[in-house]
């Protein structure tokens, strides 16, 4: 194991640096929606017992005095609310835990130190991952699969949302704990499509190129969508045709060994239609990154745009009632797709240290953050999803909706979906968005033919997997 560990390291170093899978352009602390200063009673502890059942076997463990180290990639507001639950856990859990969180810069630089910490043997007890780091943690042979906390607890996992639940569970075994999940929607601004006469909110590509003339012409839109190069919304557009990104049942059955979406046509229906709309000055080109879209909907330059549903607030304060922002679900490459969407964001994944009571004590704190109670405080300051479906419950959860009633169209296109969606599992998915961004970047700029790209993505991706493969098998 130590070996492939040794292995995998090797193999992953020589990747690119990626970018986050939540709607962040370059990491997770460009996720800034806008906050406020909790109440202390606001979010209540679910802990309620002094002792817990053994991981590893049937005894009850005493965690008194027991501290976990806890590393995470929540900067900027986000990081303000994860502190709060973190303080609040050590306050009033009765186990006498103490969680010591670290944070150890954007997930990137997580993902990067949770390695070199691992070659030394030293490190987390609990670490956030993002979400395209799954595959690499499972194979790292470093962890505990939280569905082992899961069964020795008999704790009931289909409180957590199942169409989240199902990007972590390979083999109906949950890897990880869902803990900061986001989907990709389109926001649009009601005032232009108002004033363009357009009633009907596209549901697709050929639907958004179809009303852009009278959003430019007639609703006063400079573009009619700022649509960023991101390799999340590549991925996408790929579920919302229900087809696939790699084989072996996406990653999912067995470690892919080659893309899939080249023969699946998966690609070349996304880019062309991209490069259409690029090329009738629909979707210019706006940098990349999943922010790179934002700037121009914000300053009432684009009738629309895609982002993260984490990125509401963030859009709300910045247009601060220059105009009226709808949300809509993330558009279908063609209008016959009947695919949905896959999460982004991170999860919680328990490392192997051999430390039966740390192994509990973390446990019981996952448990804290998953809880409702955690849960809604969480989505209303930060405007992730709520993994919990009793978060909904919550008077907070309640009157955050009712204060940002376009959240609810996050939740029900997440309810829409379904868990065949939940997106693939890669180890190189870091330098496989790089290279994608960079080959949707050289056809809109007019370097490569639709054709070209999804042929130069294919041979470069499936290079990096061969590689990868043969140095871990």
């Amino acid at each position: 194991m130590k070996k492939r560990s040794i292995a995998l390291l090797l193999s992953m170093t020589l990747m690119v640096s990626a970018l986050t899978g939540c709607g962040a352009s370059t990491s997770a602390t460009t996720e800034t929606p806008a906050t406020e200063t909790p109440a202390a009673s606001e979010t209540e502890t679910a802990a309620t017992d002094t002792t817990v059942t053994d991981t590893a076997s049937t005894e009850k463990v005493d965690m008194s005095g027991t501290t976990i180290t806890f590393w995470h990639a929540m900067g900027g507001v986000n990081g303000e609310a994860l502190d709060y639950l973190i303080n609040k856990f050590n306050t009033d859990n009765k186990f006498g835990i103490t969680v010591d969180a670290q944070y150890q810069g954007d997930y990137d630089e997580t993902i990067n130190k949770l390695k070199s910490a691992q070659l030394g043997n030293m490190g987390a007890d609990l670490v956030q991952i993002y979400d395209i780091g799954t595959r690499f943690m499972i194979d790292s042979g470093w962890i505990v699969p939280m569905q082992e906390l899961i069964d020795a607890d008999g704790y009931d996992v289909s409180q957590i949302e199942p169409n989240i639940a199902a990007y972590y569970t390979v083999s109906n075994e949950l890897y990880s704990m869902p803990f900061n999940s986001s989907t990709p929607i389109m926001y649009y601004n009601k005032d232009m499509f108002d004033k363009a006469g357009v009633t009907e909110i596209p549901a697709s590509l050929p639907e958004i190129a179809a009303v852009a003339d009278d959003l430019t012409s007639k609703g006063g839109a400079g573009e009619a969508i700022s649509l960023g190069i991101y390799g999340w919304f590549f991925e996408q557009f790929g579920c919302k045709q229900g087809l696939s990104y790699v084989d072996n049942g996406n990653g999912r059955e067995d470690v892919a060994t080659a893309v899939e979406f080249d023969s699946n046509g998966a690609a070349l229906n996304t880019l062309t239609e991209w490069k259409n709309l690029a090329d009738a000055g629909v979707a210019p080109n706006v940098g990349r990154g999943g922010d790179s879209g934002l700037a121009d909907f914000s300053a009432g330059k684009s009738a629309m745009t895609l982002g993260s549903t984490a990125s509401l607030k963030q859009i709300l304060e910045e247009v601060n009632g220059k105009f009226e922002v709808g949300t809509a679900y993330f558009p279908s490459v063609s209008e016959g797709d009947k695919g949905g969407v896959s999460i982004g964001g991170g999860s919680l994944w328990a490392l192997n240290n051999e430390d039966d009571v740390k192994k509990a004590a973390t446990w019981e704190f996952v448990k804290f953050l998953v809880s409702a109670e955690s849960q809604a405080y969480w989505n209303a300051q930060t405007g992730y999803f709520p993994v919990t479906t009793a978060a909904h419950d919550e008077s907070v959860f309640k009157e955050n909706i009712a204060k940002y009633p376009q959240f609810e169209t996050a939740i029900n296109q997440l309810h829409d979906s379904a868990p065949e969606y939940a997106g693939a599992l890669l180890s190189v998915f870091p330098e496989a968005r790089q290279i994608v961004e960079t080959e949707i970047e050289n056809m809109i700029n007019g370097q490569t033919t639709p054709e070209e790209a999804v042929a130069k993505m294919a041979g470069d991706i499936n290079a990096s997997i061969e590689d990868y493969n043969l140095l871990n098998s």
